[in-house]
């Protein structure tokens, strides 16, 4: 096992995934009390500006652990109650038999049976994520739709349900996690968004980390380039984005360097109770948007790194940007990616992904970058 880092493994590591056809890839790493920072490629693909370790970034599904930590927060504060029904605390919006089926817990790791509502908010995307059926003209159309969080949740609570409430495995669905920011709502008073800046982003001293109110990321940053399986053809800039089609499931916008810091409090007890830690930690089997199985826990993917052993965290994906976060279960080693295209496997005749020498140097950076 690597216990210490290698500055220029890292660098090459990263000036591999650049050459392999990522334009921008920067990234953090730390071991103990050791933290390293580098970057390769650009932020703009016209103007050669290269990207910068420091720079701002969409980060996509990251945002449910901070959602979920907010949950857990007021769990802690006794507030809300993981088993019990969200009918008792929504019965508006999830009514009936349903809503007294579907539990807190089960929003939050993915069990509910609710559908993904992005298809229908995206008419184009009907066939999301089978993306060999669908057209990337919805991304240009709502680039600055403002949608509310309660149309979303509708249009996935009214869509036929894709499990039955607390069966496993799960299927991954924004429409919980955006159920969960009214749920925050209701039993603050305040929005989600200031809810989850005030218990989870302020407790944990993140300087660079917001959940944006306009389509803009204030700060440097990278442009986001979507290639959507060659569909974008050269990819597409899609940094300036109205993030209000999924909110608080995968709107935050944050630095690698405060995603480090906060996996790393979470992961000492200093944001959740220790007794909330480890229902985080329970996980069970999710099904992912790619088909491919999460070990899911509430808000925390459970990974186990060759070498390394169990390391938790989450990744992220929006339109052109896309993270991951991850930290050793003894605290010890961590790091946090950040990308600026997504979505660059082009699909063969069957409409199956093909491999892209990108998959190998994201995996090989991960590998590396966690001392596996």
């Amino acid at each position: 096992m690597t216990n210490t880092l290698d500055p220029v493994q890292l660098q090459t590591a990263l000036a591999n995934l650049h050459q392999a056809g990522m334009p921008g890839v920067f990234a953090e790493v730390r071991d103990n009390d050791e933290t390293w920072r580098g970057a390769a490629g650009v932020a703009d693909v016209d103007t050669g500006r290269p990207v910068t370790a420091d720079m701002r970034h969409r980060v996509g599904s990251i945002t449910k652990t901070f959602t979920a930590a907010a949950v857990l927060r007021q769990v802690d504060n006794g507030e809300i109650d993981l088993d019990t029904p969200i009918g008792h605390y929504l019965p508006q919006l999830v009514p009936g038999e349903r809503g007294k089926a579907i539990t807190v817990r089960m929003l939050i790791n993915h069990t509910s049976g609710l559908t993904e509502y992005l298809p229908r908010a995206y008419p184009s995307l009907a066939g999301f994520p089978a993306l060999a059926k669908t057209t990337p003209q919805s991304l240009d159309d709502n680039r600055f739709t403002k949608f509310h969080p309660t149309e979303l949740i509708e249009l996935g609570v009214s869509s036929p349900p894709c499990g039955t409430p607390g069966g496993t495995p799960g299927v991954y669905s924004n429409t919980n996690y955006l159920l969960l920011s009214q749920l925050l709502e209701s039993v603050t008073g305040s929005s989600a968004e200031k809810c989850i800046t005030r218990d989870v982003i302020e407790r944990a001293g993140l300087r660079d980390t917001e959940l944006p109110d306009g389509p803009s990321i204030d700060g440097p940053h990278s442009l986001h380039y979507e290639a959507w399986v060659g569909m974008i053809d050269p990819p597409r800039d899609y940094s300036v984005f109205d993030m209000s089609f999924v909110g608080p499931a995968a709107s935050l916008i944050s630095t690698v360097a405060d995603l480090n810091r906060f996996y790393r409090l979470l992961l000492a007890g200093e944001i959740i109770s220790r007794s909330s830690l480890a229902q985080m930690q329970r996980t069970i089997p999710v099904i992912a948007f790619d088909g491919k199985t999460l070990d899911y826990g509430l808000g925390l993917h459970r990974l186990t790194v060759p070498g390394r052993g169990i390391c938790w965290g989450h990744d992220g994906s929006v339109w052109g940007g896309g993270a991951i976060s991850m930290i050793s279960a003894d605290g010890t080693r961590q790091m946090s990616i950040a990308v600026n295209l997504q979505r660059w496997n082009r699909l063969d005749a069957e409409g199956r992904p093909q491999p892209h020498p990108i998959d190998g140097a994201l995996q090989a950076l991960i590998q590396l970058a966690l001392g596996g």
